[in-house]
């Protein structure tokens, strides 16, 4: 009997403490809010109607926001289009989905919203709706709060490098080759500039028959294929092919995808290779003094892209955390071309060794 008393008393206790956190546990509300940053209407909910009540609710109430201008954004609405049956008059932005309620323009959102939340938390709070996909990619949509929208940049350092620790791994190896060669070619320029004019021009010329002159062209144009594609997907919000390596949407729809804000990283990848190969073919074909100068640009030109690519590398893994693996490519094909025009240096350095 005082057996069964004790085990009756420990399973009562263990039942407790087992209810205790769902009782304690706060009810939240999470919706997804599409839009669009050109939007007027857009811009009023996101601005006016929805932070005084993110602010009220602070943590009970959870958005994320899909910008349907990109390919990830617009494949969602797709989704929550088909999913709920959306009538074409019924489609546009604002929209804003809690549970299985759709509430589409400035005027629904505010004057249904707030209730709609209240509701679903006195019922104990409601999940985001289920959308194909989404589950996936859920933590790469930017999160709307009181002070506006914040993206997966606002995690830690650890977080971002492990939403994707293959592709972030691989982007950090890239990065550090790509600061070793900087380094490197960097030394041994200096290091021939240092010996007497009549040995570096014996190196030059020595360099200026090499084969490898013309992997440079070669690399080049790769490098413009390349740069020439994510230029189209950056500017026609397509869906980058990205292979098994990387996430290329994320990167690309982020907002270091442009330079400045405004111009498409992929533009400035077409102009430098762009101006690398035409520098090339005048120190190749030229004659005079032009040619020599073109040669002596080659250096500097491949060098600056390196620098950028490193800038643009240590973006992804760090702080956007996603891997484009195009980039990869492009700033890998960058450093071999800063490595060749720099050879005119490497006779200088075994020299000297």
């Amino acid at each position: 009997m005082i057996a069964a008393a004790r085990a009756l008393s420990l399973i009562l206790l263990l039942a407790t403490n087992l209810a205790r956190p769902v009782a304690l546990q706060t009810p939240v509300a999470q919706a997804i809010l599409f839009y669009t940053p050109t939007c007027p209407y857009c811009h009023k909910v996101m601005t006016e109607d929805l932070p005084p009540l993110l602010e009220a609710l602070g943590d009970q109430l959870e958005i994320l926001a899909a910008d349907i201008a990109t390919a990830r954004g617009q494949a969602l609405y797709q989704a929550a289009i088909d999913t709920f049956q959306i009538s074409d008059q019924r489609r546009g932005v604002p929209t804003l989905i809690i549970g299985q309620e759709v509430l589409v323009g400035a005027e629904e959102i505010p004057q249904r919203f707030p209730g709609l939340v209240q509701a679903s938390l006195n019922r104990g709070g409601v999940a985001f709706p289920s959308l194909p996909g989404f589950g996936m990619f859920a933590d790469q949509f930017p999160r709307f709060t009181a002070d506006g929208l914040v993206g997966v940049e606002g995690k830690s350092i650890a977080d971002r490098v492990g939403r994707d620790p293959l592709g972030n791994g691989l982007a950090i190896v890239v990065l550090v080759g790509m600061l070793v060669s900087v380094y490197q070619v960097v030394s041994r320029v200096n290091a021939y500039r240092n010996r007497p004019r009549s040995l570096r021009k014996s190196a030059a010329m020595e360099s200026s028959s090499d084969l490898g002159r013309w992997v440079i062209p070669l690399l080049g144009t790769a490098g413009l294929l390349i740069s020439g594609y994510l230029t189209v997907v950056g500017t026609g919000n397509l869906e980058a092919f990205c292979g098994p390596v990387g996430d290329c949407d994320a990167v690309q729809q982020s907002q270091y995808a442009r330079l400045f804000g405004v111009i498409p990283v992929g533009v400035v990848g077409l102009l430098g290779f762009g101006a690398i190969l035409v520098v090339w073919a005048i120190a190749k074909f030229g004659g005079g003094q032009s040619a020599s100068r073109a040669a002596t640009l080659l250096l500097p030109l491949t060098l600056g892209g390196t620098l950028f690519a490193i800038y643009l590398t240590f973006l992804e893994p760090f702080v956007i955390g996603a891997t484009c693996s195009w980039c990869l490519t492009s700033a890998i094909l960058i450093t071999a071309l800063m490595w060749l025009t720099a050879r005119p240096a490497f006779p200088r350095a075994r020299q000297s060794a």
